[in-house]
């Protein structure tokens, strides 16, 4: 099973089941593993919130979890889904919709 940190969390990359696009990383415990192995839907550990989130709890655009993959450390997790809308807050498709340039940032078009 997966081990959890001292805060009791594991980091996870978001990754679409179907192209590999990375789409977002967030924080889980094991409170909102079980979610997501309980309902088959993306549910995370909100830091700033100090709870568990439900991804799309509120905008609709949930991420429908087809496997989970645990790394050799059993420290980090890869959460391979079905986005329904965008997984950006921002309404962008992927978190990643922007590269280090220099000392700026560029937006990707792909990303939008």
């Amino acid at each position: 099973m997966p081990r959890f940190d001292g805060q009791g969390l594991l980091g996870a990359v978001v990754q679409h089941a179907e192209t590999g696009e990375v789409l977002m990383f967030a924080f889980i415990d094991a409170e909102a593993l079980q979610a997501t192995r309980d309902t088959g839907e993306a549910h995370f550990h909100s830091r700033s919130r100090g709870r568990l989130w439900k991804k799309g709890e509120t905008s609709g655009n949930v991420l429908k979890v087809q496997s989970v993959l645990v790394d050799c450390d059993q420290d980090a997790l890869v959460l391979k889904v079905l986005p329904i809308g965008p997984a950006c807050h921002t309404g962008a498709r992927s978190c990643f919709y922007r590269r280090l340039d220099g000392d700026g940032l560029v937006r990707l078009e792909k990303g939008a």
